[in-house]
C-alpha cells in the first residue's frame, strides 16, 4: 500500500501549488486577467493549467509540511509576490486612465461618465475608451506572454521562500510617479492645444463682450478636443509600446533580472 507523509505530499504538490499561488496573485492586477468581466472560475482554471505546464520548469520547492502554518505563510508570500511583480503593468493602464481624465477635463466632458456595474466604479467615457485601447494594445504587443515568461523565470530568480520584504519595494513606490509622468507626457499635446483654444476665446470675450462667447466656446472646445484626441491616438501606439517595454523591464528588475 502506497503511503505518503505530509512533507512528501507537500513536495509533490509544491511544483504546482506555488506557481498557482503566484499566478493567482499576478492575475489580480494583470491587464485583461484582472478584469471583473472574466469569471473567477475561468481565472482559477487558467492559473491551474498554466501551473501544470510550468511545473517541469520550476526549481525544486522547499520541503514544507502541507498542513503547517509555514505552508500557509508561503502561500500568502507567493500571492503577494505575484501582485508586486505585476504592479507596474497595473500602473501602465492607470496612466491611460489618468490621460483620459485630463483630456476629458480639458474638453469639458469630465461630467460624461459611464457606470460600470461589474467593476463597481464610474469613469469618464474617454478614460474607459483609452483603458480598452490599452488592453488591446497590450495583447497585440504580446505583453501578456512576456509577463507570463517573467513569472516563470521568477521562480529561478526569486525562489519560493525568498521573502517579500527583500523585493525592491521603494522602486515600485517610485513607479507611482512614473505613472503620472507618463500620463502627463501623453497629455501635453492635447493640453497645450486646448490651452491655446481657451486663451483665444478669452481674448475674444474681452475684445467683443457683446457676443455670447460662452455659447460658442463650449461646442468649439469640444470639437477641438476631439481633434486633439485624434492627434493623441496617432502618436499613442509608439509611445505606449515604449511604456509597455519600460513596465515589463521594471517587472523583471523587481526580481533581480536583467533585460
Amino acid at each position: 500500500m502506497l503511503t505518503l507523509t505530509s512533507a512528501e505530499l507537500g513536495s509533490l504538490l509544491g511544483h504546482v501549488w506555488w506557481p498557482f499561488c503566484r499566478l493567482m496573485g499576478a492575475f489580480t492586477v494583470l491587464p485583461m486577467f484582472s478584469s471583473a468581466h472574466l469569471p473567477m472560475r475561468a481565472k482559477i482554471l487558467l492559473a491551474l493549467v498554466l501551473s501544470v505546464v510550468m511545473a517541469p520548469m520550476v526549481p525544486a520547492p522547499p520541503q514544507v509540511d502541507a498542513t503547517s502554518l509555514t505552508a500557509a505563510l508561503l502561500a500568502a508570500e507567493q500571492i503577494l509576490t505575484g501582485i508586486i511583480l505585476a504592479f507596474p503593468l497595473l500602473l501602465l493602464l492607470h496612466a491611460l486612465t489618468v490621460l483620459g481624465s485630463v483630456v476629458s477635463m480639458q474638453m469639458g466632458l469630465s461630467m460624461a461618465v459611464m457606470n460600470d456595474p461589474v467593476n463597481g466604479m464610474s469613469q469618464a467615457i474617454i478614460s474607459q475608451l483609452l483603458m480598452l485601447y490599452g488592453i488591446l494594445m497590450f495583447l497585440v504587443l504580446e505583453g501578456h506572454l512576456v509577463a507570463l515568461g517573467i513569472l516563470v523565470d521568477s521562480f529561478t530568480l526569486w525562489p519560493v521562500g525568498s521573502g517579500v520584504l527583500n523585493l525592491p519595494l521603494e522602486h515600485l513606490v517610485q513607479r507611482l510617479g512614473w505613472m503620472f509622468a507618463a500620463a502627463l507626457t501623453l497629455a501635453i499635446p492635447a493640453v497645450t492645444a486646448m490651452l491655446l483654444v481657451n486663451l483665444t476665446f478669452g481674448v475674444l470675450s474681452r475684445a467683443a463682450p457683446s457676443f455670447n462667447i460662452f455659447a460658442l466656446g463650449f461646442p468649439m472646445s469640444m470639437m477641438m478636443g476631439l481633434v486633439c484626441l485624434l492627434l493623441v491616438f496617432t502618436g499613442l501606439p509608439s509611445l505606449y509600446s515604449e511604456l509597455t517595454s519600460d513596465a515589463l523591464r521594471a517587472m523583471l528588475h523587481a526580481i533581480g533580472g536583467t533585460p
